[in-house]
């Protein structure tokens, strides 16, 4: 049995869970998610109590036994928690604005980054004198979430060398020296 998989979700106060015909459907204080299950993955709500149990031992089974059982866990603390994820922006003039569900980024390039954000994302930018600019985002899907914020990274990820860039709040960059065998001649 899957470590992950055996074990019960218990279902918060306030949050909806059904589950019809193969679909998980999760609604919530912050919003409602649908999650697809597999035929193979059985679906058991008692009270306010998930489990989930798999069909046989079969290698495919047994790697989602565990998957659906984190994708709805996922989703229920979604829907009552919320997600938020923090980068803050490397780099002299590098600077992030918000208008709407339009994130406006200055990163170094001769033109501004307009980046669009999906309905169920809210985003804020805030800047302090001398510090670097950090961008907010906020969700109830941790896969959306995840996927913007990998994209938001992927404008202008952070180089080795001076550490520019934008990355995670709390995320280390090694940086490379330049010169350090120059230095051992």
């Amino acid at each position: 049995m899957s470590r992950i998989g055996k074990a019960p979700i218990t279902v918060p106060a306030g949050v909806e869970v059904s589950f019809n015909n193969g679909e998980m459907i999760v609604k919530g204080s912050k919003g409602e998610l649908k999650q697809a299950i597999d035929a193979c993955i059985g679906v058991s709500i008692e009270g306010s109590e998930i489990t989930f149990s798999r069909e046989s031992d079969h290698k495919d089974h047994r790697a989602k036994h565990g998957l659906y059982r984190s994708l709805v866990n996922n989703m229920i603390e979604g829907v009552s928690k919320g997600y938020v994820v923090k980068q803050e922006l490397v780099g002299v003039g590098y600077r992030a604005a918000v208008q709407g569900q339009k994130l406006e980024l200055a990163l170094g390039y001769s033109h501004n980054v307009v980046f669009e954000l999906p309905k169920e994302i809210k985003a804020s930018a805030e800047q302090e004198r001398g510090k670097n600019p950090i961008i907010t985002l906020e969700s109830f899907d941790k896969q959306l979430i995840g996927s913007v914020a990998a994209k938001i990274r992927s404008l202008r990820k952070p180089e080795p060398y001076k550490g520019k860039g934008i990355r995670f709040v709390g995320e280390q960059v090694e940086e490379k020296l330049v010169n350090q065998h120059l230095n051992n001649i």
